[in-house]
């Protein structure tokens, strides 16, 4: 698909040639995409059908139905999801642990029509766009408007008033829509599909707008359909809006460089991928991917790391040129034994030695091991191991009362030992445990102190259980923990996730395996 450079500029930005490749299809009407920094995956909205979907290497799946016919959606500095909700009239904020915060929902005692896109300044301030249309059949749920006027507003930091503040005239938009800041935040533009234009305001300190002015407008087509809705600045200050027949582009100034041709009518859009340069683009029944030659502004939440990474030894990501240093860590590989993962070990009728096949998590863990060994990084094996007959063993959980009933990892047996490919090598450590965290009982803590490792990089069997449990201990006690989740499995890939998307993401720092290789120099 041949996109149309209307400035020699616009090819500084996209190759007017590239590839624009259907991602995702079959949706009712996609919107709010955002993309998760550590996991990297395309969070996307889908209102007619009521229902939020992940976007990632292995395809797309729902994660949240109903979803109160969320709309555009963005993080904030913790991760935390904010969703503008059309049924409930509501800017919401939506934990790791699942749990929902109503942040506006009234103002001046009467409904907000229905919250639509937002976007987040870096001190914590959320502002958002509150146009009619969740109000109408099939975008939201019909019901009376109580405002009588479509604004713009922000959430200041911390409130909990859930009343916004007006940020704009009530009577400049029709129905004020996409928005976005400048990369040093001092402009914010704001777009109204139904005038078909984009206004731009001067951000003062405090937070609020100056009255604006005119940044482009007639951005219509009678002879292809699209209206400005979405819009993100990028990296160098250009605006990208949703427009006929895709996407158009506008440099600092108000001018038009180039348009980006889609195949259907675009909503929304947002930069993600490893380098934060692929595009993608939520038009109609489909997300779309397309590689440009320039990133996003930066926003606050693209910065946002777990534990580990505020602490300056590495984000994980090897674009941003982080780096975990090797003589603060430690690899844990917990559980990886034959009874646990293998077909005919006594828990293969769990699924486990399925999805530790789905995750290629052995394979995943052999090249960190060999990767960590080579820098110096002390591995571990933590190994559960119970006498014949099970002494010692307290039945105070079904776990533990499984291993009993299934006369599993047993010393000496073919079940206790560890798969192929994971054995202990010279100079590796072996810790055995009889509990679920790899702290319990155990001299894991005294190999820790010994070499003083501060870091400690999680691997292994049963993500929920001795992978979370682990991760849990480690953190209470000061340690920095690494979970790259490519080298854990569990029974299935729902328990798995479970674990992954919330529980771990409050007590360690969620990655991947590659990313780990390239951070650990």
């Amino acid at each position: 698909m041949v996109h149309e450079a209307l400035d020699p500029a616009f090819e500084r930005l996209i190759d007017p040639q590239a590839a624009v490749t259907r991602a995702g299809t079959g949706f009712i009407f996609t919107e709010g995409p955002v993309w998760h920094p550590l996991d990297h995956y395309l969070l996307f909205s889908d209102m007619p059908g009521d229902v939020r979907r992940r976007l990632d290497r292995s395809g797309v799946r729902e994660v949240a139905r109903p979803s109160n016919k969320g709309n555009g959606m963005t993080y904030d500095a913790a991760l935390n999801l904010v969703v503008c909700e059309h049924a409930t009239s509501s800017v919401a904020r939506i934990g790791p642990d699942g749990r929902r915060e109503v942040l506006a929902s009234h103002f001046e005692g009467r409904e907000l029509n229905s919250p639509n896109d937002l976007c987040i300044r870096s001190d914590g301030s959320i502002y958002f766009t509150d146009p009619w249309y969740g109000r109408m059949a099939g975008f939201g749920v019909e019901r009376p408007r109580e405002l009588g006027w479509q604004g713009v507003f922000r959430i200041p930091p911390g409130s909990t008033s859930r009343e916004p503040q007006l940020v704009t005239s009530r009577y400049l938009f029709s129905q004020p829509n996409g928005l976005c800041f400048s990369p040093d935040e001092c402009l914010l533009y704001i777009n109204d599909t139904e005038q078909a234009n984009i206004r731009v305001f001067d951000v003062r300190p405090d937070g609020s707008l100056s009255e604006g002015r005119m940044f482009a407008s007639g951005i219509r087509d009678p002879g292809r359909p699209g209206l400005p809705d979405g819009m993100k600045c990028d990296a160098e200050g250009n605006v990208w809006v949703t427009a006929p027949g895709g996407l158009w582009v506008y440099n600092p100034g108000g001018r038009l460089v180039g348009k980006v041709a889609i195949p259907e009518e675009a909503a929304n859009m947002h930069w993600g991928g490893p380098d934060w340069r692929t595009l993608h683009v939520c038009a109609t029944t489909s997300v779309y991917t397309i590689e440009t030659r320039v990133g996003p502004r930066r926003e606050p939440f693209m910065a946002a790391t777990a534990t580990s990474m505020r602490t300056d030894a590495g984000s994980g990501a090897a674009s941003s040129g982080a780096v975990l240093d090797p003589a603060r860590c430690a690899l844990i590989i917990q559980d990886m034994q034959n009874d646990v993962v293998i077909e005919g070990g006594a828990f293969a009728g769990s699924g486990a030695p399925q999805h530790c096949r789905e995750q290629n998590a052995i394979g995943n863990i052999a090249r960190l091991a060999d990767h960590c060994r080579a820098l110096g990084v002390p591995v571990i094996h933590v190994w559960f191991v119970v006498e014949p007959g099970a002494a010692g063993l307290t039945l105070n959980a079904p776990l533990f009362e499984g291993v009993v009933e299934s006369n599993a990892l047993v010393r000496g047996s073919w079940g206790v030992a560890p798969v192929d490919g994971l054995e202990a090598k010279p100079g590796d450590h072996v810790v055995e445990k009889m509990r679920m965290s790899a702290w319990e009982g155990t001299r894991l803590e005294t190999i820790l102190k010994a070499q003083q490792r501060d870091m400690v990089i999680v691997t292994g069997a049963w993500t929920n259980m001795s992978i979370e449990h682990t991760a849990r201990t480690g953190a209470d006690k000061g340690y920095i923990m690494i979970v790259p989740e490519d080298c854990c499995s569990t029974m299935n890939a729902d328990w798995h996730n479970a674990a992954i998307n919330y529980a771990l993401q409050n007590v360690s720092a969620v990655t991947r395996s590659a990313d780990v290789i390239d951070a650990l120099r």
